[in-house]
């Protein structure tokens, strides 16, 4: 059964760049997935333990899992959990990020394409830049 939020009226434009943006990270559906019903911490992303729990296609550093969350962040697919205290080091969906996971749920995800990595490079590289 898909869950859902109220929809809010994305423009093309924004669901292709998140759409795009999500195929081009290392990460995979199930990730998306689960944030939906509650924070995934940074330590269940890194390392290994992404791994093993089918959320990333490869290992990698804290630093480098981080960075990728934070690029969906700036896309607007996800945002930090926050508790009474601030920040965690969890992170959840927004409505936009709901759209894609229910968009690709059950469902095989297209790979990025090389004109698809190229534009989510640029589109990445322009917003460190600026």
């Amino acid at each position: 059964m898909t869950a859902s939020l109220p929809a809010i009226a994305y423009n093309a434009a924004t669901i292709d760049r998140a759409d795009r943006t999500f195929r081009c990270s290392p990460f995979h559906l199930k990730l998306l997935l689960d944030m939906r019903y509650s924070g995934v911490s940074i330590t269940k992303i890194a390392g290994s333990s992404g791994v093993e729990l089918g959320y990333t296609k490869r290992k990698m550093s804290e630093l480098i899992a981080e960075n990728d969350m934070v690029w969906l962040i700036q896309v607007g697919m996800l945002r930090r959990e926050v508790d009474g205290q601030g920040l965690t080091d969890s992170f959840r969906l927004t409505p936009l990020g709901w759209q894609i996971a229910n968009k690709w749920e059950g469902k095989k995800i297209p790979k990025a394409r090389k004109r698809d990595r190229l534009q989510n490079f640029i589109s990445r590289w322009l917003r460190s830049v600026l």
